[in-house]
């Protein structure tokens, strides 16, 4: 059975070189196992999903113009993700202040075209 995301819970992108840990602001004072329960709403770059380290998109402009400068030689460049939309698909069953919940099946997508998705939960307590 799925579990329910909270703050600390563990991603990876497709295209990152180093995980990261989803953060999340008590704002719907809704808790998991001690701990601030995720929506799909929660994308927002830096504040609920830090960088990933290195970017090795080729879609992100940073990259594409390092690598451009090094005649073709893939060069990573910081990430900083760009949500593409919120994290799908979400629980509609189990509403957080009016917002589907975020379990570990839900992704989200990069306007880099990278994929961000869990490998731990943050709390081992709620299933949803």
């Amino acid at each position: 059975m799925p579990m329910l995301m909270t703050t600390g819970a563990m991603m990876t992108c497709s295209f990152g070189v180093a995980p990261s840990s989803l953060n999340i602001l008590p704002a719907n004072r809704v808790m998991a196992g001690n701990m601030p329960a995720a929506t799909i709403a929660d994308n927002v770059p830096g504040l609920n999903v830090p960088p990933f380290g290195m970017c090795n998109s080729i879609a992100n402009p940073a990259v594409a113009a390092a690598t451009a400068a090094a005649l073709g030689a893939l060069t990573p460049m910081p990430c900083m993700p760009v949500p593409a939309g919120p994290w799908v698909p979400g629980v509609p069953t189990t509403m957080i202040g009016g917002v589907p919940a975020l379990n570990d099946t839900c992704k989200l997508m990069c306007a880099w075209a990278g994929v961000i998705q869990f490998t731990a939960p943050g709390q081992v307590t709620v299933q949803v």
